[in-house]
């Protein structure tokens, strides 16, 4: 019976714990999921949240070796979200259409906070991006939780159709990166079974009024950029490649360096 109960306890240590989660299993928020790198030796360290595009997945965020080597260069967490469904349920999504997209601030409501408690992430010092259907949902986030990140960099994704007149959060930093030739999310947007994806230049127009001024025009890393500034300090840039539907991770790191340079991060 000792030899027995010994056994079960050598078991018990060496079991991996049901909380344990991070590159390769996901971290339960309720009944929804996230998955989480975090960088050596570093305490509180900010982060990367990166939205996944179409059927993607936290996993597939974490299978890509140039976002986590990346967040490893930048001495930051990276965190891999996850969507209610195959898609983010914003409103207007082709899949849910009549959705109010609650269900995707509740997750980030409770995740922040968990980021903080479970992982010692400076929920201060945060960026939210995403590609195509993750660029969506940065959108989307910017416009209802403006306050939650530093600032937001949608890559080739916009609000579904119609674009709002305008957002609760008010001014955010913004830096939406886009390529011209794009078919799959052009900048005019496309119609989707009976839905259509909005108009990324009416979006930045709507994000305009709310005091953003200035046309400043520049390049930096192979894009063409515009930049506009509102006097609360915060900036909006636009810069466009002459690709498709494509994200490079430098898209990124340029949005988190020059977050820092403006005293967000």
């Amino acid at each position: 019976m000792r030899i027995g109960w010994i056994l079960a306890l050598i078991v018990a240590a060496f079991a991996p714990s049901a909380a344990a989660c991070g590159i390769e299993t996901d971290c339960q928020l309720g009944d929804r999921t996230y998955r989480v790198q975090l960088p050596e030796g570093v305490e509180r360290p900010g982060a990367i949240v990166f939205a996944h595009g179409y059927r993607g997945s936290a996993n597939g965020t974490m299978r890509n070796k140039n976002l986590r080597a990346l967040a490893d260069r930048l001495g930051v967490a990276l965190v891999g979200v996850k969507s209610y469904a195959e898609d983010w349920r914003i409103p207007g999504v082709p899949s849910a259409p009549a959705t109010d997209g609650q269900v995707e601030l509740d997750y980030f409501d409770a995740l922040v906070p968990t980021l903080a408690e479970r992982h010692g992430i400076d929920t201060d010092r945060m960026l939210f991006t995403g590609f195509s259907a993750g660029g969506m949902m940065v959108w989307q986030l910017a416009c209802e939780r403006g306050d939650m990140f530093a600032g937001f960099a949608p890559i080739a994704g916009t609000f579904w159709a119609p674009v709002p007149d305008a957002c609760p959060s008010g001014p955010v930093h913004m830096l939406h990166t886009h390529g011209t030739t794009d078919t799959i999310v052009p900048l005019q947007g496309r119609a989707i079974a009976t839905t259509r994806q909005g108009s990324v230049p009416a979006a930045l127009e709507m994000m305009r009024n709310f005091g953003y001024e200035g046309a400043e025009r520049f390049e930096a890393e192979g894009l063409a950029c515009e930049r506009a500034e509102h006097d609360v300090g915060k900036v909006m840039e636009f810069c466009t490649h002459g690709g498709g539907h494509s994200m490079k991770v430098g898209y990124i790191e340029r949005a988190w360096k020059r977050l820092v340079e403006l005293g967000a991060l």
